[in-house]
């Protein structure tokens, strides 16, 4: 039975004096193997709480591949995956990463290789990555997805000067235009059903486009990039997978991240 104390809480905030989640224990424990040192109590508790809050939210099962990139020591830690497979470095070095605001690329080269597009479900999907650091460029900029042009292809990217554009599973001249021109907070994608998707924008859901889902294409889904698409953007965590509550994944990142910052000197 939860103590009165507990109840008193926000019940989107975990005690850290909670017993630790076994997915929690498994994943620190890579995380310091990556980074041959350990980590801090207090981003050890905030890990913990990330996870245990999304298993009683009920959005955990349906993350697939999620990094969260933040908290470790060294980029290194960095990859290792919360979920699923760890992605492709391609050409992010350790300058380039910030233990609390996250990995940055360069608008040109950096990007990480993430799951096949055709690993999602086609009427069941969610892409999603936390900005911590906008790309503010009049310019084309990819921030998570595959390349755009292309139908049964799942991506969030600005087109130059044009607002944000959104693509899932999509014909290729099926696109949603967003409201902003710049990627900021949580931003995403998700799917459950064949003639309709949302887009998350600035942290916050949209109404539902009534787009029809095309069966998905053999390409890579790509984090802080589409295709050769890149962007200046730092993001603290991405999140590929099932159908989701995105209001409540991207509430429980934002306090991950919070919290994680807050836990190191």
């Amino acid at each position: 039975m939860l103590s009165p104390l507990y109840g008193q809480l926000s019940p989107l905030r975990i005690p850290t004096s909670i017993p630790f989640d076994e997915a929690a224990l498994a994943y620190i424990a890579a995380v310091e193997s990556a980074d041959g040192a350990t980590l801090e109590d207090g981003v050890k508790s905030a890990i913990n709480s990330f996870i245990r809050g999304c298993k009683d939210d009920g959005i955990w099962s349906a993350i697939s591949t999620s990094c969260i990139l933040a908290g470790a020591r060294t980029l290194s830690g960095a990859l290792v995956p919360l979920v699923g497979t760890a992605p492709t470095n391609n050409n992010f070095v350790s300058a380039d990463y910030n233990r609390k605001t996250g990995l940055i690329s360069n608008g040109s080269t950096k990007r990480l290789a993430s799951v096949n597009n055709n690993t999602l479900s086609q009427n069941s999907n969610h892409i999603y990555i936390r900005i911590t650091d906008e790309d503010s460029r009049a310019s084309s900029a990819g921030i998570i997805g595959t390349t755009h042009a292309q139908s049964g292809c799942t991506t969030l990217r600005r087109s130059g000067s044009s607002p944000l554009s959104f693509h899932n599973m999509s014909l290729s001249s099926a696109s949603i235009t967003g409201t902003n021109l710049v990627f900021r907070k949580g931003c995403g994608l998700v799917r459950s059903s064949s003639t309709q998707f949302q887009r998350f924008e600035n942290s916050t859901l949209l109404a539902a486009s009534s787009v029809a889902s095309q069966t998905p294409r053999n390409e890579t889904i790509f984090v802080l990039a589409t295709g050769t698409n890149y962007t200046t953007s730092r993001a603290a965590f991405f999140s590929i997978g099932q159908s989701i509550d995105l209001a409540k994944l991207d509430t429980r990142v934002a306090n991950l991240i919070t919290d994680i910052a807050a836990a190191i000197p």
